[in-house]
């Protein structure tokens, strides 16, 4: 069965960091787009960064310098290493595949940046 799970968020300060995972199972980590999206309170859904053809990574200009999209091959997973966090990152983070021309979702996790 097709299935991602993040995890890893949680409540941290500014400046701090979190790295955040996402479990994938039934093929999906063999996707040739992988992606981390976000939502804030109110807010439209964006992508904060993405991995085309399993090498090619991209990612939002505000993720620039601060997030690091990774694969784990040992654990068929993808992280997000997010530092220097600000007020402005909390969110909701979900991580994203394609798959057999479907878009599969994970249920996400909330990340809280607050001193």
């Amino acid at each position: 069965q097709v299935q991602l799970a993040e995890s890893g968020g949680g409540l941290v300060q500014p400046g701090g960091s979190l790295r955040l995972s996402c479990a994938t199972s039934g093929g999906i980590f063999n996707s040739n787009r992988v992606a981390w999206y976000r939502q804030a309170t109110g807010k439209q859904r964006e992508v904060v960064a993405t991995i085309i053809n399993r090498r090619n990574k991209d990612y939002a200009d505000f993720a620039k310098g601060r997030f690091t999209i990774s694969r784990d091959n040992a654990n068929n997973s993808f992280n997000l290493q997010m530092n220097n966090l600000i007020p402005e990152d909390t969110a909701v983070y979900y991580c994203s595949a394609l798959w057999n021309w479907q878009t599969y979702w994970g249920q996400g996790t909330q990340v809280t940046v607050s001193s």
